[in-house]
């Protein structure tokens, strides 16, 4: 399943979420590293030092996600400046004329 503006795909279904009984915040393109690290965390008593690699796949995609967003809304930022820029530079006639003295 392809998730609209993002480069990576959902990997686990909506069914495997559901079993894993996944919140529906965290049901996104990482789902599928949150289900074996919930696993491992209720084996381990979720001790800290417990299941570091599952948590670090797990906050590695997340970050990814996240920086994959910024980067989207930077263009999006970036865009509409030049949109405004366009918009002004097109309707140079001053709100409040000048004076000849001023």
């Amino acid at each position: 399943m392809e998730v609209e503006g993002s480069s990576k795909k959902m990997i686990a279904t909506q069914a495997e979420m559901v079993e894993n009984k996944v919140p529906i915040p965290y049901r996104d393109q990482c789902a599928h590293l949150l289900i074996p690290l919930n696993k491992c965390r209720q084996s381990e008593f979720y001790l800290p030092w417990k299941c570091e690699i599952e948590r670090h796949s797990y906050e590695k995609c997340e970050y990814e996600l996240v920086m994959e967003r910024m980067l989207q809304m930077q263009k999006i930022r970036e865009e509409e400046a030049k949109l405004k820029q366009a918009g002004k530079q097109g309707a140079s006639v001053p709100l409040i004329p000048k004076t000849a003295n001023a």
